[in-house]
């Protein structure tokens, strides 16, 4: 299963925007927007057009981003997902258009992965915000208790009539979906709003989005060391999306966990750093959720990445030791950083 949900404390969110501006490219002569969403920073950087353009045009990707947050975040009390979770249960809730695709496509990924990733992760959401604040393990039984309300077998879809009903009182937790989805959003709004005049590069998070033909680049992190790279990728262009990464860890007791959680223990997957998918295009929503591809395991999602067009990954595992999965076809460049030559 995938509960995502990053735990931010207001030092490690200063220190998280501060180096996320450290590690960016210098953009200050282009028309750029930077802000926090999802509790990551976010940020649009659009070449080659005015300030007053590449100012709509950031602005309009990021008020976009805003709004899926607030609609679709576990967190937002007021949000569509809070309102399913407060009333699905034992009856049949009327959903938007959106709402129900971003559920189905849900659905669609915990049959795809065999149960792994599942948003029905709610209930495990507070026990481990409250390990990483208290940075004590929870209790097996409290755990165990919590996965008895688990399981995306329980939300019933009827697509038809655009109905929800949950038959025991799970929640779900969309996290692993909505950046992604965000990215998917933002390409359709660019071939409008963009178009072929002005490449735009948008970052959120780990994830990022290339739009227009460069010589773009992403630097994959060492999740162990703040000022240290593992490689890069070299690309025309494409997004890249990242599961994890250092300041997605929990420290509990003196050791970091993942905060991706498995589905089948209730606990963070084990051996596990991060996970960077690379996609040639955001087009008709050709792209799987980094996330939904790390629960797999890297052998299953390499092998399902190699029936996809283009496609390119690295591999992190607990030690911080890679592995590289590029596709032949793909037009990603890998170049591994020195020191690990």
């Amino acid at each position: 299963m995938a509960c995502l949900k990053k735990i931010v404390f207001p030092a490690a969110a200063l220190a998280a925007f501060l180096a996320f501006y450290a590690c960016s490219e210098k953009d200050d002569s282009k028309p750029t927007r930077s802000m926090f969403i999802m509790n990551v920073p976010a940020r649009v950087t659009v070449y080659g057009a005015s300030d007053a353009e590449g100012g709509r045009i950031a602005d309009a990707v990021l008020n976009e981003w805003k709004r899926i947050s607030a609609e679709y975040s576990f967190s937002e009390p007021y949000g569509s997902t809070a309102y399913l979770n407060n009333k699905a249960y034992g009856e049949w809730v009327k959903v938007e258009d959106e709402l129900l695709k971003l559920l189905s496509l849900a659905m669609d990924y915990y049959k795809l992965t065999g149960g792994a990733f599942d948003v029905t992760c709610g209930p495990l959401w507070p026990i481990w915000t409250e390990a990483a604040s208290s940075r004590i393990m929870p209790a097996k039984e409290e755990i165990n208790k919590a996965l008895l309300n688990i399981g995306s077998g329980y939300v019933q879809l009827d697509r038809a009539r655009k109905l929800v009903r949950f038959t025991r009182p799970v929640q779900v937790n969309m996290g692993g979906l909505l950046r992604g989805y965000c990215f998917a959003r933002a390409y359709k709004m660019l071939k409008e709003l963009a178009g072929d005049k002005y490449a735009v590069k948008l970052r959120l998070g780990g994830y990022m989005l290339a739009y227009g033909r460069r010589n773009w680049s992403y630097d994959v992190a060492d999740p162990f060391h703040d000022d240290k790279t593992l490689g890069r990728f070299f690309f025309p262009e494409g997004a890249l999306m990242s599961s994890s990464g250092r300041d997605h860890f929990v420290q509990i007791e003196g050791k970091l966990y993942s905060h991706i959680l498995d589905l089948k223990t209730g606990y963070p997957i084990s051996d596990f750093s991060n996970m960077i998918v690379y996609f040639p295009t955001m087009e008709n929503d050709e792209y799987l959720p980094s996330v939904v591809l790390a629960v797999m395991g890297k052998d299953k999602a390499f092998q399902l990445l190699g029936r996809m067009k283009g496609t390119a990954a690295v591999w992190i595992d607990g030690s911080g030791d890679i592995d590289v999965f590029l596709n032949a076809d793909s037009k990603v460049r890998w170049e591994k950083s020195r020191r690990f030559f």
